[in-house]
């Protein structure tokens, strides 16, 4: 396993080995030694579960993470002053008092990587990489306990319980397709990928949720463009659904569900364009989504998406299958993701709508500066010091730090096996380090950025120095392409970057771009444009209605002498 190698953290461990905490011992039911990760949480309240209560902001319940390698059945894992913790660093930080205590094993399985490389990770189990909710995984019941650091006698925890499989339930995306009314239009397919199976020396799955226009049977000779939703998994279609339902206004779910049932509406009317809408579900041993690029450590999922799966949907459900008359967009993850796509395969789409994209340019990772930045935790000054911010509310609150986001990450995993947001981005962007896992682009102890990794990162990754380095070639396969709507008062600040790929991007030349962007004053994440009186519940709920006229407008005013624009048009 990894170890620390930085002078703060060996100062850490010297202190608090010399310190004294109650010790918490925790059994996990096994036949084989143990491989995985242990988190105990600390709770003041029994509701939600201590187990649900662990988050990035100043509100999240104390953690402790314990890495597990090989670990004798029945022996017990020992969580105690050494064992660093998140918010607290330490068992000793915290109070004498009563709380109520839970613990989770998150189950690690090795994957044989085409590299050559071992690893051990845990894997997606269709819950879409939530440790806390993973099929497989032993957990304890919430107990309530008296802690003392004054005293000696340790705090048992026995994990007898197991979160259950998901296959077979109304969560597993291939029953909800069968059961749905709404199966006419919509589909779902679970798709073997032959190179992120080669990738991780396992079968890996691909799930898509395949939408079809309204008369897609009554038109056999009908071909269709194709709209690619990228987003975060959900296990149906997408956070706003597809139903042919109407909700009960009583139903504390009625909003979702209401969007779900316009967009039905919508979709089923001649409304809107008739074209095939797909949203592909990308969980991996990293995270809930792959971020549809190609990684050195997550995988050829560019590849797969766009090589493999997306051919075989056309080729099945009667796409034109040419990049005039593809397009995508999608928020966030999916606002980065759209946006990428639209430049590592710019002759595969016609049009890229991102809204509120994660980091597009390193300048500005989130709150922190890569390039300039010395620490990723802490700004100094000659006499003083402020942390970076990590989390805002639109009022510009600061409710997370950056510093205190890596703990939180580093209690759920090392090795950047967190499943969670900064150890994603630095799985997709680092090349692979000598142990098979992630180079570490930031030390989550003391926030020591490493310039080596983060110069991988800029040619590889960093959209706005791959747009200004290709412009020449990729300038004139972007126009009209490109899209982008953010927050002004974007929760994770990610506006900043998005004003300095405009930045750079109004400054072109030959051609010059005709990118267009919309920003929301005081509006958080995810704001995706529309009329200046949308509030942001309207603004989200219609994004699928107002963006899908404005793909297929750009597509007939490009589509190529001689292409099919009759067809689906009926």
């Amino acid at each position: 396993m990894r170890t620390f190698h930085t002078l703060a953290a060996t100062l850490f461990f010297t202190l608090t080995a010399n310190g004294f905490a109650q010790r918490i011992e925790v059994t996990v039911p096994a036949t084989k030694p143990l491989n995985g990760h242990l988190i105990v949480v600390f709770a003041r309240s029994e509701k939600p579960e201590p187990r649900m209560q662990l988050s990035e902001d100043y509100h999240s319940a104390e953690g402790f993470g314990v890495d597990v390698a090989d670990s004798a059945p029945g022996k017990p894992i020992v969580v105690d002053a050494k064992t660093f913790g998140y918010p607290r660093r330490s068992l000793t930080d915290l109070e004498a008092g009563d709380y109520y205590v839970q613990g989770v094993f998150n189950v690690y399985e090795q994957f044989h990587l085409s590299s050559g490389k071992t690893v051990w990770l845990p894997p997606d189990k269709g819950e879409g990489q939530h440790w806390n909710e993973k099929p497989g995984n032993p957990y304890s019941k919430p107990v309530k306990i008296h802690f003392d650091p004054g005293v000696q006698a340790p705090v048992k925890l026995h994990l007898d319980q197991t979160i259950a499989p998901i296959e077979g339930t109304d969560q597993d995306p291939e029953t909800m397709a069968a059961k749905d009314p709404a199966a006419k239009w919509l589909k779902f397919m679970r798709f073997r990928s032959e190179k992120l199976s080669k990738f991780w020396g396992r079968d890996m799955f691909l799930g898509a949720w395949v939408l079809l226009p309204d008369g897609f049977d009554d038109h056999p000779d009908a071909k269709y463009p194709l709209i690619v939703y990228q987003d975060h998994y959900h296990a149906g279609i997408g956070p706003v659904g597809f139903t042919s339902v109407a909700p009960d206004p009583k139903n504390p779910a009625f909003r979702r569900l209401q969007m779900g049932y316009r967009l039905y509406q919508d979709w089923t009317t001649g409304r809107l364009p008739r074209v095939i809408m797909i949203y592909v579900q990308n969980a991996n041993p990293y995270y809930d989504d792959s971020y549809v690029v190609d990684s050195a450590n997550v995988g050829p999922y560019g590849s797969a998406i766009n090589e493999e799966l997306i051919p075989a949907i056309e080729k099945k459900y009667r796409g034109i299958g040419q990049g005039w008359a593809r397009a995508t967009f999608g928020g966030s993850t999916g606002g980065w993701e759209a946006l990428a796509t639209q430049v590592f395969y710019p002759d595969m789409y016609n049009g890229t709508y991102s809204a509120c994209p994660d980091p597009i340019d390193f300048h500005a990772y989130q709150n922190i500066d890569l390039y300039n930045d010395k620490n990723a935790f802490v700004r100094k000054g000659d006499f003083g010091e402020v942390p970076i911010a990590g989390d805002r509310k639109s009022d510009g609150t600061v409710i997370a730090t950056a510093g205190g986001e890596f703990g939180y990450e580093y209690v759920l995993g090392t090795h950047g096996r967190s499943t969670e947001q900064w150890n994603i981005w630095q799985a997709v962007y680092s090349p692979a380090g000598e142990d098979g896992y992630p180079a570490q682009i930031i030390d989550p102890i003391t926030g020591d950025i490493d310039k080596k990794v983060l110069e991988y990162w800029k040619e590889h990754y960093d959209l706005t120095a791959i747009l200004k380095r290709d412009w020449p070639t990729l300038g004139p396969k972007l126009e009209g392409k490109l899209h982008l709507m953010v927050g002004d008062a974007d929760t994770y600040f990610l506006n900043n970057a998005v004003h300095m790929l405009q930045k750079q991007l109004d400054a072109t030349r030959n051609p010059h771009s005709d990118a267009t962007f919309q920003y929301g004053p005081g509006s958080p994440h995810c704001y995706t444009g529309g009329p200046p009186e949308y509030t942001m519940q309207t603004n989200n709920s219609e994004w699928t209605q107002r963006v899908l006229p404005l793909m297929v407008d750009h597509m007939l005013a490009t589509a190529p002498e001689g292409a099919d624009v009759k067809s689906w048009r009926y």
